[in-house]
């Protein structure tokens, strides 16, 4: 075949001027030259089959022995290697044969040298991405265990920390209670332990904040299913809140909504403590003279509740990222110290327990907000969704056990259906 011989007068002139070009070294030079010769067999198969697949093998070993950083800066080690090579081939055949021999030599190789390019590209492709795969699924196994250990660390260190502080707060009695009666004496030392025991006060919030966290992240949290309105709990919160309103001449208005004053079930301490947590952060990002306004509406199936503040809102990008553990909002550094005072401090677990609770309850809670700025307060918008529950769950799961025991499998059957038809009416409107 022409075009082979062609090849087979120029085969060593154009492996020796490849090998110059890109290797240094004499040793170095040797062995690259023996890996040229492989290449230029194997292109002579694939011109004399008209197949450029002969290339693969040699490719494969060529694009899997590219090293860990070329694979970290995703360098295309072979394109210039292929891209030198067909140079080099230009060159020599100018060199050494005439026009219209170099002419069709090179014109025999280049749709070889295209797939080559194409099918080395496409393997440092896949190789680039199982790395990043691996790299990922390494990322992602340390961030596990990390969560992991953080959950642990939370659940050991609040029990550990129950004993002392109730040491604490037993002694710190017992000191007011047998202290003498000298009256003067007296209301100095009762001003000191009670400064003790607002201290002790406030690490008793924080360790059964962390102890919540934990039976959340456990999947622990427990709820007391009982008849449960939302007027009532907000009334109670009104009462609670009603001083820190005052003091930070805050505007604090609860609308009657659609739903406000229907019963439904639910655990009344836990979801006392969600809204709790709410309207207290909204009064922390609220400057002073500023209004919280809660409102909602009625949904088939759920009643949305709704906290509206003129406070210094969230950045978007951190919207999600504020209901996970510690999370905070701007400069911690530059937080009060107050728990309600204006950008008041704490271990930032109220919003990550606050979700638990309603997600406990199969309900949901997200955030609106058209951005963070202590200038012009855009305010922020929390919404919580819960399930209206006409029935205790515990009460359907006792009916369902003596639905199953009384009727055999045909009351599994009946059972199953009525479940699921519940559940499509509950949850119609979200296909609206």
């Amino acid at each position: 075949m022409r075009v082979v011989d062609l090849l087979d007068q120029v085969r060593d002139l154009w492996a020796e001027r490849v090998a110059r070009r890109l290797a240094r070294g004499e040793s170095v030079r040797e062995s690259f030259q023996d890996e040229l010769r492989r290449y230029l067999d194997l292109l002579r198969h694939a011109i004399v089959s008209g197949d450029p697949a002969w290339l693969n093998e040699i490719l494969d070993e060529w694009t899997a022995a590219q090293t860990q950083s070329e694979r970290e800066r995703r360098e295309a080690s072979l394109a210039p290697i292929l891209g030198h090579i067909l140079l080099s081939l230009n060159t020599v055949a100018r060199e050494n044969l005439n026009h219209e021999d170099a002419l069709e030599l090179i014109g025999a190789v280049l749709p070889i040298h295209t797939h080559a390019v194409h099918y080395s590209s496409q393997k440092e492709t896949e190789i680039y991405v199982q790395h990043i795969a691996g790299e990922l699924e390494q990322a992602r196994s340390t961030l596990e265990r990390l969560d992991t250990s953080k959950s642990d660390f939370i659940s050991v260190a609040a029990h550990e920390l129950r004993t002392p502080l109730t040491l604490i707060e037993g002694y710190s009695s017992m000191l007011l209670d047998n202290f003498p009666t000298d009256d003067q004496a007296r209301e100095r030392v009762e001003i000191m332990l009670k400064g003790i025991d607002n201290g002790i006060r406030r690490l008793r919030e924080i360790i059964d904040d962390m102890i919540d966290v934990s039976l959340i992240d456990n999947d622990m949290l427990k709820l007391n299913y009982q008849p449960v309105w939302f007027n009532q709990l907000l009334g109670i919160v009104r009462q609670e809140i009603d001083g820190i309103i005052t003091e930070r001449s805050l505007n604090f208005i609860i609308e009657k909504f659609p739903g406000h004053d229907e019963m439904t079930f639910g655990d009344p301490e836990r979801l006392y403590q969600a809204i709790w947590n709410i309207l207290t952060n909204a009064v922390k990002y609220t400057p002073n003279e500023g209004t919280i306004t809660v409102s909602g509406r009625r949904l088939p199936g759920f009643i949305e509740m709704t906290v509206t503040d003129t406070g210094i809102g969230i950045d978007p990008d951190v919207q999600i990222n504020i209901f996970e553990k510690f999370g905070h909002l701007g400069d911690v550094s530059l937080h009060s110290s107050g728990k309600t005072k204006f950008k008041g401090g704490g271990p930032g677990l109220g919003l990550p327990i606050t979700k638990g609770i309603i997600e406990a309850h199969g309900g949901t809670i997200w955030v609106e907000s058209e951005g963070y700025d202590e200038t012009t307060c855009p305010g922020s918008t929390f919404h919580i969704l819960l399930p209206v529950r006409k029935e205790s769950p515990d009460n359907k799961v006792n009916k369902l056990f003596e639905s199953i025991s009384g009727e055999g499998p045909a009351g599994i059957e009946q059972t199953y259906e009525e479940v699921k038809e519940s559940i499509a009416k509950e949850t119609s409107w979200l296909k609206k």
